[in-house]
């Protein structure tokens, strides 16, 4: 089973949770205030297989965990394409602008599993 990590700037991200269990991933959402900046510590701890973060800018977090664990990340998305595309592009962090949408997490659960379908 796949295992995401949703970090929220908010503390929100149950939306996107609900979207990755919809289509079969295991969802861990990080709580609180400022989650986006524990993103990969969780990740590491949890030995997910992908992150999200989401903030304002879409970048914190997922940087953050780029420079603390060595995840390749994406940031500054604002679409669930440009999330696609960076799964089928190998990255495994990805931070977006605030989008708490199911649509989103089961749209990036469904391409992670077709890349790596050893951890479907």
């Amino acid at each position: 089973m796949i295992k995401v990590v949703i970090a929220d700037r908010m503390g929100k991200g149950q939306k996107v949770a609900k979207g990755i269990e919809e289509a079969g991933g295991q969802a861990v959402v990080v709580p609180g205030m400022g989650a986006d900046m524990r993103l990969g510590k969780v990740m590491h701890d949890e030995q997910a297989d992908m992150g999200i973060s989401f903030c304002g800018s879409g970048g914190a977090g997922a940087i953050t965990a780029n420079t603390q664990y060595g995840y390749p990340e994406r940031h500054g998305m604002r679409s669930i394409q440009e999330g696609i595309t960076a799964i089928q592009e190998g990255k495994t962090v990805l931070g977006f602008g605030f989008m708490d949408k199911e649509e989103l997490g089961k749209k990036l659960l469904e391409t992670f599993a077709k890349k790596y379908p050893e951890k479907a």
